[in-house]
């Protein structure tokens, strides 16, 4: 997050803003081969699910406001990218 002067110096810590936390698996997909991407090694839903929860959990304990998502929904989400930094957090 940017500082009043516009650099990137502050954590979510920092600011009044809040998390969205929505997993996303299917984004895992194998493109090597075929017409279709291949989800194999992406985890299942019944292991990926309390991995999640164990994000949001730990990030709430530690103060942060998290909105969240739900898995094998459809989920129409709108927001503002704000940076230009991505996060890919592998677990």
């Amino acid at each position: 997050m940017a500082d009043a002067e516009g650099v990137m110096n502050l954590s979510i810590a920092d600011t009044t803003r809040s998390l969205l936390v929505v997993s996303q698996f299917t984004l895992y997909g194998d493109t090597a081969k075929g017409r279709r991407p291949s989800w194999i090694a992406a985890a299942r839903p019944k292991h990926a699910e309390p991995l999640v929860d164990a994000v949001v959990h730990e990030l709430r304990s530690l103060g942060a406001t998290v909105e969240t998502g739900r898995f094998r929904t459809d989920m129409q989400v709108e927001l503002v990218n704000d940076g230009p930094v991505t996060l890919l957090v592998e677990t």
